[in-house]
């Protein structure tokens, strides 16, 4: 059984940064892709960003594009979301998933994690 466990939200102020971590266990990333999704109150799940395991090529929703950066570690077998110049629209609840191929639809993700909330004051 896979378990994705997020990690790394919290509060911030309106232009700071925060590192939210996706850590699989029951196998590792090694042939899939990954992706992080948000879900603000009322709103449907979005794409923000992800990453193919082998290759490592990223992809990003236009919105983050330049402030937020996905990177994995291939030892801890761990997805990162470097996210800077947070914005209050980025408020949300994060959730990190995995799946055969990088997609923007979360329907096509088979595992998900249980999501970390990240709060941006302004």
């Amino acid at each position: 059984q896979v378990q994705l466990v997020e990690s790394g939200g919290g509060l911030v102020q309106a232009g700071g940064s925060l590192r939210l971590s996706c850590a699989a266990s029951g196998r590792t990333f090694s042939g899939y892709a990954v992706g992080w999704f948000r879900q603000a109150p009322g709103k449907e799940r979005e794409f923000v960003a992800g990453i193919r395991w082998s290759s490592g090529n990223p992809y990003y929703t236009d919105s983050v594009k330049g402030r937020f950066t996905i990177s994995r570690d291939n030892a801890k077998n761990t997805v990162y979301l470097q996210m800077n110049s947070l914005k209050p629209e980025d408020a949300a609840v994060y959730f990190c998933a995995s799946g055969p191929r990088l997609t923007t639809y979360p329907n096509e993700y088979a595992y998900w994690g249980q999501g970390t909330q990240v709060t941006v004051s302004s």
